[in-house]
């Protein structure tokens, strides 16, 4: 296929259209359907897909989604980036709802989901020790200061397999554990983008406060969710737009185009 974009976007809850002047196409990938068509846009110099991860109606929960295609999807149109906006629960006190975390690191707590692309017969293990890209993760911290949105600049996020939120217990171990973020959708996505010699940035929206930091605050519930998601859209279209505008047309500072060649045995 020939090359229709540069830069990826992946949407989630509450942000299902990014771009206005698109074209939508269609992508068939061997791992099935992706969970929408992709719509292709123009930031700046850059030729931009975005793909809401759940589909454009919200219809695909997060242990459902197909993450091997909607990865490979974008693999195949040409992205070399791979930006995924998300809205998570903070799970500790000075991470506030409305806040950004530039995301550095993730935990996998969740079960089954397909989240390798490598199933022989070349063995490969692709580090996750450092699966964020450097280079995006600088850009992303330093467009929100320049915006003046509160910005953390580093994250481990949990991910849960969901649907259901975490019970006062299960928050009470990510929150002793000093984890920040807690997310459905986080993992496998970036890692499958990183196996992909993409370069993967997670940027999280923080919404609530997961089961209420046991007792501290009332617990999440999806319509505070989007209600917070909703109130800093703009803040995060603003990120992004002023970010994609400013990414450099070549990777320099970042050795993710090279994941799988430093994985095979």
């Amino acid at each position: 296929m020939e090359k229709l974009a540069e830069i990826g976007v992946f949407g989630g809850s509450g942000f299902y259209k990014f771009l206005d002047d698109i074209e939508e196409v269609k992508v068939e990938t061997p791992y099935g359907m992706p969970s929408d068509n992709i719509f292709l846009g123009k930031i700046g110099e850059h030729k931009v897909a975005f793909l809401p991860r759940h589909g454009r109606n919200h219809t695909i929960l997060p242990h459902l989604i197909n993450y091997r295609a909607n990865v490979w999807a974008m693999k195949e149109i040409g992205c070399t980036r791979v930006i995924s906006p998300c809205a998570a629960g903070s799970l500790q006190k000075h991470v506030e709802p409305g806040h950004f975390v530039i995301c550095d690191q993730f935990v996998d707590w969740t079960d089954g989901r397909k989240s390798t692309f490598f199933e022989g017969p070349i063995v490969t293990h692709p580090s996750p020790a450092e699966t964020y890209c450097p280079e995006l993760r600088s850009l992303a911290i330093k467009t929100a200061k320049d915006l003046g949105i509160t910005v953390h600049e580093q994250g481990t996020v949990v991910v849960i397999n969901g649907p259901r939120f975490s019970t006062k217990a299960e928050s009470k171990f990510f929150t002793n554990q000093g984890w920040e973020v807690i997310n459905m959708t986080a993992f496998p996505e970036a890692y499958l983008v990183k196996e992909m010699d993409m370069c993967p940035l997670n940027i999280s929206l923080i919404t609530d406060y997961d089961a209420g930091l046991v007792g501290d605050v009332p617990p999440v519930s999806h319509h505070e969710v989007i209600k917070v998601f909703n109130n800093n859209v703009a803040n995060l279209k603003k990120l992004l737009f002023t970010m994609i505008e400013n990414i450099p047309a070549q990777r320099l500072n970042c050795h993710c185009a090279e994941t799988k060649k430093s994985s095979q045995m």
